[in-house]
């Protein structure tokens, strides 16, 4: 008997996109831009998946009153300059295909604000993939609103717009499996991201992946074997 699968949820950068320094040096270029100092390049990149204007605030010290201004420099750095150094990591087109060609529905959630999220997938040729792109607020301030704030409450959305009771989540950060497990759902690490090593073991990933062929080995009995479960019930 052929089962479908479940829905998949990826995350974005670090996972299906590389940003290759367009985020790191942007944040960099905001706080030379304010005479703030810059953080080693290890801090910058793990400043890479969290919600920025905490990332800010925690890893690069940045004045609470002053997170807004820093993240209007960037944003203008970004749209102009950072997204169109960033790629698509290899096989990640073949894969998507792949499962859409399995019929399996997919979104993204991301702690990016969703418009830009938007705007960085439609740049790179992917946002047909996906049923649902859900990300933070514009001015990522996790204030009280239509747009979800916390990775949780992002995966949760994406999840309500797939009409999924159930999921698996793809990410490359502790938060992604976090937010996967505060929704009841399993999430595989990806290694090629910006998680320090052991990261996402500590986190509780279901398993970890070198290359997107092992990612889709991974992805295969775990989402058929989820929709087996949910017709039997």
């Amino acid at each position: 008997m052929t089962f479908s699968t479940v829905p998949v949820i990826f995350d974005l950068d670090g996972t299906l996109v590389d940003p290759a320094g367009g985020i790191t040096d942007g944040i960099a270029a905001a706080l030379s831009a304010l005479d703030l100092p810059v953080p080693h390049q290890s801090d910058l990149d793990s400043m890479v998946g969290p919600r920025l204007s905490d990332a800010l605030i925690r890893i690069a010290g940045v004045p609470a009153g002053q997170v807004d201004e820093v993240i209007g420099l960037y944003r203008a750095y970004y749209r102009t300059t950072g997204i169109s150094r960033g790629s698509v990591y290899p096989g990640i087109r073949d894969l998507l295909e792949s499962l859409r060609n399995a019929g399996t529905a997919m979104a993204v959630a991301t702690q990016k604000p969703q418009s830009l999220a938007r705007v960085v997938l439609e740049h790179h040729g992917l946002d047909g993939f996906f049923t649902s792109i859900q990300g933070s607020s514009d001015d990522e301030s996790g204030a009280p609103g239509p747009v979800p704030s916390g990775k949780a409450d992002i995966i949760a959305a994406a999840m309500g717009d797939l009409g999924a009771t159930g999921a698996l989540m793809v990410g490359d950060r502790a938060q992604d499996v976090a937010g996967a497990l505060a929704n009841g759902i399993d999430c595989i690490g990806v290694a090629w991201g910006f998680a320090p090593d052991g990261e996402l073991v500590r986190a509780g990933a279901c398993t970890v992946v070198a290359d997107t062929q092992e990612l889709h080995a991974a992805i295969i009995p775990l989402a058929t074997g989820r929709a087996e479960e949910e017709l039997e019930v």
